[in-house]
């Protein structure tokens, strides 16, 4: 018996989840012996209803919605530990896209109900910082600055908002001195952005954390060093590609833990506001269970 809840947010990808939540919920009733229901547009809306189903009995949360419906999500789940499912329906689906869940919502919510029927959940592991938790990026300097902007522009849609919003950010930009501290020492330098990743990819579809993987028990870290405006422009298209791991000014590492410091930065994980520097962040190894 699997007793399941639908968590839908409609303004996700323009109402693209709103459109096709009907269509999703038939498809996963043929997977569970129970489906409810729970639409909510706010985060404090969200997490009532979530709380309120869980008091009800949950076996799976399934979230149709973008990065930001995904992380409220997240957050519920590792905190009770309640399976996730994820059917994208955003303009950036990071998360989804570093699971390798299909983008087409109904084959996502296929592959959910396959999972269900051949009992193939896996767990993957979670960023943290003091009580949130994160699945993809957690990121501070320019790219968090870039977030901030590209947050506060509601066109273009999708990617080009973020390259967008990359552009216009340059104009203001100055590197900044940081400090990074993981078990294998301190690192000090002039930095222009700070990213670190439990997966991939973060801003739709940039792989900042290109060897990022949720199942080591890892953090990938990448520094961006003292970048002019035309040193970042020149790495611009090499960013969705994942080749700027290769520019001069460009270090990574891997870390079980990692403090930020030295500066004010605004700090944003899964695109979402996370204060600002400093900030400790942890992995911590499977601390999701996935479904599909």
């Amino acid at each position: 018996m699997t007793r399941a809840a639908l968590a839908v947010h409609p303004d996700s990808g323009h109402g693209a989840a709103a459109r096709v939540a009907g269509r999703v919920a038939e498809r996963l009733r043929a997977g569970v012996t129970h489906l409810e229901l729970v639409a909510a547009n706010t985060v404090e809306e969200s997490r009532a209803l979530m709380t309120g189903a869980r008091a009800r009995g949950l076996d799976l949360l399934v979230v149709l919605g973008g990065d930001g419906a995904v992380h409220q999500a997240v957050q519920f789940c590792a905190a009770h530990d309640v399976a996730l499912g994820v059917v994208p329906a955003g303009t950036g689906n990071d998360l989804a896209r570093a699971l390798g869940v299909p983008d087409d919502p109904l084959a996502a919510a296929d592959g959910v109900v396959a999972a269900l029927a051949g009992g193939a959940a896996r767990r993957i592991d979670l960023g943290r910082v003091g009580d949130t938790w994160f699945g993809t990026v957690l990121c501070a300097g320019f790219d968090a600055l870039v977030n901030e902007r590209a947050n506060r522009m509601s066109w273009p849609s999708g990617p080009r908002r973020y390259d967008l919003a990359i552009l216009a950010e340059l104009a203001s930009f100055r590197t900044r001195p940081l400090t990074v501290l993981t078990d294998d020492g301190d690192l000090e330098l002039e930095a222009t952005l700070v990213a670190v990743g439990n997966t991939p990819f973060y801003g739709g579809g940039v792989p900042i954390c290109p060897a990022a993987d949720p199942a080591d028990g890892l953090l990938d870290v990448t520094l961006v060093g003292r970048a002019g405006r035309r040193e970042l422009l020149r790495m611009l298209p090499s960013l969705r590609a994942g080749r700027h791991v290769d520019h001069p000014a460009v270090r990574t590492l891997r870390a079980r833990a990692v403090r930020l410091d030295g500066t004010d930065w605004p700090v944003y994980a899964d695109g979402e506001p996370l204060g600002r520097l400093p900030v400790e962040i942890g992995c911590v190894p499977k601390a999701l269970s996935l479904v599909g």
